[in-house]
């Protein structure tokens, strides 16, 4: 392994100056423990973004569904009213602050179990850490089930079908069972630890290359901005395996199609036309970019607070 005056050093230490925490610790130190923080502070993160963001993704879905353009999917909410425009809220709320807290704290767990056991075995640490990452993401995938009824709540078609998430979780089960609450898995799977592996690979770089934060306000910015670069860069590359996950998981009963094949019938309905089958992700770029920015900022925040 590296030794550890070459290693790059996580984001959250950056917020120490002169190695002493910006803010003391806080009470709930003791209770979480050294580790148990870095769950807490993903969820909360995870929570405050969901609630600033969600108009935006639901925009963002009509989009990837149904390959309209942005103009047509607010305008879609816009005749289906207020009351509708937050129908939804809740799978993602439960799902992504839940994901996020396993997303950095099952990776910080995982780092440290690897490490130790790869100590003196010459193993560099960017690949210990890139298998925690990678770990990390497919524990994620556990999750899916909140994306399904997402899909599900959001699409206009099933509005008279499904009324709310635990009525959409009821049918999902007495009526196809657990396995149809997993439709949509594999293109989950192929983002997730990828994804990941990338995020907490090149956060640490990519904030030393901004500006040295003086103040706690500059490294907030530094976060935001070290967070929502890469997560607008990521939810481009990875948007065309979030198109076969709408697409799959809009789809209630009957057989599980492969992503190929899921591929293929949306590219064939989009005329053979890649800017169609990126239909939306300008907008994904832009929601990315603030949502992980106020993930990456708020976590790095709370990791000091707390």
């Amino acid at each position: 392994m590296d030794s550890p005056s070459t290693q790059t050093p996580p984001p959250s230490a950056s917020l120490a100056k002169g190695g002493h925490p910006l803010l003391s610790t806080g009470p709930l130190s003791a209770i979480l423990g050294p580790h148990g923080k870095h769950y807490l502070c993903g969820s909360i993160a995870a929570f405050t973004n969901i609630m600033v963001t969600f108009p935006i993704q639901k925009v963002l879905f009509r989009q990837q569904l149904h390959g309209v353009l942005a103009l047509d999917a607010v305008r879609q909410l816009q005749r289906e009213g207020l009351r509708n425009l937050y129908r939804g809220l809740l799978p993602p709320l439960l799902q992504k602050s839940t994901t996020v807290a396993i997303m950095f704290g099952l990776y910080e767990d995982f780092s440290r179990v690897l490490l130790e056991q790869a100590d003196g075995s010459g193993v560099p640490e960017l690949v210990t850490r890139s298998f925690a990452a990678a770990l990390a993401g497919t524990a994620e995938a556990f999750l899916a089930p909140f994306e399904r009824v997402q899909t599900l709540l959001q699409d206009h078609r099933h509005h008279g079908r499904f009324n709310n998430t635990a009525h959409t979780f009821r049918t999902l089960l007495s009526e196809y069972g657990v396995r149809e609450c997993y439709r949509g898995l594999v293109p989950i799977l192929l983002r997730n630890g990828p994804s990941n592996v990338l995020f907490f690979g090149l956060r640490g770089p990519i904030k030393e290359q901004l500006p040295e934060a003086t103040s706690r306000a500059s490294h907030l910015v530094n976060d935001f901005v070290c967070g929502g670069v890469l997560g607008a860069a990521l939810g481009i590359m990875f948007y065309p395996l979030n198109v076969i996950k709408s697409r799959a998981q809009s789809r209630v009963g009957g057989a599980f199609q492969p992503c190929r094949q899921v591929l293929l019938t949306v590219w064939r309905e989009r005329g053979g036309s890649v800017a169609m089958l990126f239909r939306g992700a300008h907008l994904n770029y832009h929601r990315s970019l603030l949502s992980w920015g106020i993930i990456n900022a708020t976590y790095e925040l709370l990791l000091k607070l707390i």
